[in-house]
């Protein structure tokens, strides 16, 4: 498994449903609000880890790869008109 990114970042401010992080590069992120624990505030600092989901891409590959199987083996044969 990949080793996950971390950013770091401090809730600068609340617009509407979203929070607004802002990163040490200045970088700002939009959070939804209700996707936060309930004790962050403005100020708060934060870290947002990111990952892979392997397990979900394995899943994905192995159902591209059996659909295409049964679209291989369930074509109908060409038939030879010469």
């Amino acid at each position: 498994m990949a080793k996950p990114l971390i950013i770091r970042g401090i809730i600068d401010r609340f617009e509407n449903k979203l929070a607004v992080i802002v990163t040490p590069d200045k970088t700002e992120i939009l959070w939804p609000i209700k996707n936060l624990p309930e004790e962050i505030g403005q100020g708060s600092a934060v870290r947002l880890t990111l990952s892979t989901n392997e397990s979900a891409e394995q899943e994905r590959e192995a159902l591209a790869k059996s659909m295409l199987n049964d679209i291989l083996n369930n074509a109908p044969e060409e038939t030879n008109l010469s």
